[in-house]
């Protein structure tokens, strides 16, 4: 548990510039505190206690500004930067290495009990207030600009801009990733 926490801690560390220590993100990063609450939350609806569940993702949704049902999927090192406006729906899955900046929305557009929310691969970039709506997929280590509004698949190592999102690039076309963290590898 504690390894855990501590690779979280240097995810902030190493995702965001602005963090000077491990003391100030443990204390002071409500995007972390939010991904600690979820894994809390998420532990206990997976063991049939989702009211609870549900009252600890109320209270840090209360304490953070992130909203993130427990029976969502997020796997390892993801880091929320900044948090406030954050929606992970009930169906949705996060998956390794993906970076959210705040106001983004991760939602559903069906009113059934089936998949309705995104998914998200690993190493994945979603901007600020960016809508990422249904049961669709945006690829590893794919880019989501901020505001963009996303109701299609976006490919593996694309980037994404507008309303509705189209990859950026000369004639529709597809264009790598920019992001030159990701592109050293």
């Amino acid at each position: 548990m504690f390894d855990r926490l501590k690779a979280d801690i240097r995810t902030a560390l190493t995702k965001d510039p602005a963090a000077t220590s491990a003391m100030e993100v443990a204390l002071t990063y409500p995007g972390l505190h939010a991904i600690w609450a979820y894994r809390v939350a998420h532990w206990l609806w997976a063991n049939d206690r989702t009211l609870l569940a549900r009252l600890i993702s109320h209270v840090a949704r209360f304490l953070t500004g992130v909203e993130i049902h427990p029976a969502a999927e997020i796997g390892e090192r993801v880091f929320i930067d900044h948090g406030m406006g954050i929606v992970i729906g009930e169906t949705a899955e996060i998956g390794d290495d993906v970076l959210l900046y705040h106001g983004v929305t991760l939602g559903g557009t069906s009113m059934r009990r089936e998949k309705r929310h995104p998914t998200v691969k690993d190493g994945a970039t979603i901007g600020a207030d960016a809508s990422i709506m249904g049961p669709i997929t945006v690829g590893e280590n794919a880019s989501v600009g901020a505001g963009a509004v996303v109701v299609d698949d976006v490919t593996p190592e694309t980037t994404v801009v507008g309303n509705p999102a189209e990859p950026v690039g000369a004639a529709g076309v597809a264009s790598p990733n920019p992001d030159p963290i990701i592109a050293d590898g």
